[in-house]
């Protein structure tokens, strides 16, 4: 597939997507209440600063950072790992790469297609954010602050994706990758910043969190929409973001393309 087929079709693509997405609307709610564990969460951390703040956090900066998690989630979601697994037990993926177009490319438009739904959930939910905890701690007060924002959402996006692509494709050498995916999404919950700030850790434990990919997936993005790092601060953790995009990128597609050779070999 060359990049000119690839971008003359990706319009289509995304506009099928987005239908599909309308279509199937149904499914994207009970994904979205799938994804509300930040709700429970902001009930648990808030009852526990009624007594006194924890930490930098009380009770707005607790509301502040877990309506920004729930928003984070819906825009950097992905399922591509699950529907990989699926396509390559049925046998379906052989029917994606009789088409001109990368399978790949045809997950992630069927992803970006309905991040527009997930914005109309996210926008009421930064409104109340807005109102309970105050703009400072719910949204970026500068536009330099967005522009940081926007960069961490994108590359939270990309190593979501890649990591879905990742475990996805082992499918194609183990009986099934079900269980690294149970295990992804333990270490995701625990490790991102998802069900508590990854400052709560302990110092030593945070350092080596550091170097996981989980929390650039979710803590950073949260952060640096709640406005927790000074502009230094936040560049170096999105230099680490972004080395994560990079490594990840070049190792799931490594992974894909000795994956198809497999599966080719074996008349997929």
């Amino acid at each position: 597939m060359s990049l000119r087929t690839a971008l003359k079709a990706l319009p289509t693509m995304l506009r099928i997507g987005f239908s599909e997405a309308v279509a199937y609307r149904a499914e994207m709610i009970i994904w979205v209440l799938a994804t509300t564990m930040p709700l429970i969460m902001l009930a648990l951390w808030s009852a526990v600063a009624r007594g006194g703040p924890v930490g930098r956090f009380g009770q707005a900066e607790f509301t502040g950072y877990f309506l920004a998690a729930f928003c984070v989630r819906q825009m950097t979601s992905s399922w591509v790992a699950w529907l990989v697994s699926y396509e390559v037990k049925q046998g379906t993926l052989a029917m994606r790469l009789l088409r001109p177009i990368s399978p790949l490319l045809a997950y992630a438009t069927e992803v970006l297609a309905g991040i527009p739904l997930r914005v109309a959930i996210v926008l009421p939910v930064l409104g109340i954010s807005v109102w309970v905890a105050g703009v400072e701690r719910a949204v970026p007060t500068s536009l330099g602050g967005w522009g940081l924002f926007a960069l961490g959402i994108v590359g939270a996006w990309l190593i979501t994706f890649y990591l879905n692509v990742l475990l996805g494709t082992l499918s194609l050498f183990l009986e099934s990758s079900q269980k690294l995916m149970e295990v992804y999404m333990v270490l995701f919950f625990v490790c991102s910043g998802y069900m508590f700030p990854v400052e709560f850790f302990p110092p030593g434990v945070r350092t080596v969190m550091e170097w996981l990919p989980f929390r650039y997936q979710m803590g950073l993005p949260v952060e640096l929409m709640t406005g927790a790092h000074a502009t230094k601060e936040a560049w170096k953790l999105l230099a680490a973001q972004w080395t994560w995009v990079l490594g990840l990128g070049v190792v799931s597609m490594a992974v894909w393309r000795r994956g198809l050779a497999r599966f080719a070999a074996f008349g997929g």
